[in-house]
């Protein structure tokens, strides 16, 4: 067993604290605009968490902070005993690893918080950056499709995940000193975070917006008055209508693409569209998927099953190439059976039910990171529907660690409440 020792209260003033608030400030930061960017501020939290198990000074782990640690565990041991199974050898153990790795990292951030100014800095920052860089690529470059370092989808969808951290965070700027600033900083990256999204063209983080929108009114709608609340949905629609109607966005095009890809599907003239191949991948795997339920067919024996069906005709060959599903939870299911689906529903569902437990918290500051916790995995779990966002190591880093981030920062914060009452 891991040696352990009660946790201090946080005091936010140490060194320890102030090199947790600037790995913390870096992983949101600098995720999208340099090379493996998500990277840095995670191994410096990771090698920082080793440090505590090296000297035995592991804080004190309470049953919630057990629950977090094994979903971690539970995804990382079945994806790695595929990987082995399925005769992977160590590029499958890759990506599964980065789900242990994030444990010290949390045992750090339990026993150093840092102070919330680093996180919604980053989250805001890093959604800035992005919309930048994106703006720039689309309107002066004009690419077709925005995308930095990493495979475009995952740009998008990353970009909207920081834009959605920064609304969480509003709660926590109403009741700071410079609130006018925080606000305004906040504001600008949730705006920044979802137009960077719409220059990648990443459809699939649009279709969940409405559901982090329910979750923000869940959070702070009883709060509002109903002058602010007809503000906030005028504002909501009418920047939607307009970025539909601004065609240098490509937002329009992309909607408009996607009517025609369902209707080419369903009338069978053409099957490989982007839309289409999707669907035809959906349809190849949910066969698999009645093969073989429990044990499910590998990595390598997905793919190959599929080349198959390809060249039988039973799905198009344009599908049958991938080497994935294009939906998350269909490619677990196929190739890790229904533990592997298990195991990714709990990797989703048990952080957003023990973040939800303070949707309605009386301390606005806790609030806001448990807003930002509970909306982390429901981004992630709409990313899953069009796309194996865990495929990617951009998805992996930044769900693990920005998972263990939130919780100790959550952590941090309700003992904070218990001292302001």
């Amino acid at each position: 067993m891991l040696a352990t020792t009660p946790s201090p209260p946080p005091t936010y003033s140490s060194a320890p604290q102030l090199f947790t608030g600037a790995s913390v400030f870096l992983l949101a930061a600098i995720a999208l605009v340099v090379p493996s960017g998500y990277s840095l501020g995670a191994l410096l939290l990771l090698l920082a968490g080793l440090g505590l198990i090296a000297t035995k000074r592991v804080p004190t782990i309470t049953k919630q902070d057990g629950a977090i640690i094994a979903v971690l565990l539970a995804y990382a041991a079945i994806t790695m005993f595929e990987a082995w199974w399925d005769g992977q050898g160590s590029k499958g153990f890759d990506k599964p690893s980065r789900f242990i790795l994030a444990i010290p990292a949390l045992f750090w951030m339990l026993r150093y918080p840092p102070k919330l100014a680093f996180l919604w800095s980053g989250a805001a920052t890093g959604a800035l950056l992005a919309c930048g860089w994106a703006g720039w690529q689309k309107l002066v470059e004009g690419v077709d499709r925005a995308q930095g370092h990493t495979h475009v989808i995952q740009f998008g969808n990353l970009s909207m995940l920081l834009g959605v951290l920064c609304m969480a965070g509003l709660g926590w700027a109403v009741v700071q000193r410079k609130r006018g600033l925080w606000i305004a900083l906040l504001l600008a990256g949730a705006m920044a975070g979802v137009l960077g999204s719409l220059f990648s063209g990443s459809r699939g983080g649009w279709v969940g917006f409405p559901i982090v929108l329910l979750v923000l009114y869940r959070a702070y709608g009883t709060q509002l008055s109903t002058r602010l609340k007809i503000i906030v949905i005028a504002t909501v629609l009418v920047g939607g209508a307009t970025v539909y109607a601004v065609p240098q966005i490509g937002v329009q095009d992309r909607v408009h693409q996607a009517f025609s890809d369902i209707s080419l599907y369903v009338s069978g003239e053409n099957r490989s569209t982007s839309v289409g191949s999707r669907f035809e991948m959906w349809r190849g795997a949910a066969l698999l998927i009645q093969e073989k339920p429990l044990t499910g067919w590998g990595s390598n024996g997905y793919a190959e099953a599929m080349a198959n069906f390809g060249e039988a005709g039973v799905i198009s060959e344009e599908a049958a190439q991938y080497g994935h599903a294009h939906n998350e939870f269909i490619d677990a299911f196929a190739k890790r059976g229904v533990l592997g689906l298990v195991a990714l529903l709990t990797l989703y569902l048990v952080p957003m039910r023990l973040f939800a437990q303070q949707l309605q918290a009386p301390y606005l500051p806790t609030r806001a990171v448990a807003t930002a916790g509970v909306l982390l995995p429901v981004t992630f779990l709409d990313f899953g529907l069009s796309q194996v966002f865990l495929e990617h190591n951009s998805g992996v880093m930044m769900y693990a660690f920005m998972l263990v981030v939130l919780w100790g920062c959550y952590r941090a914060t309700a003992r904070q409440e218990v001292q302001h009452h």
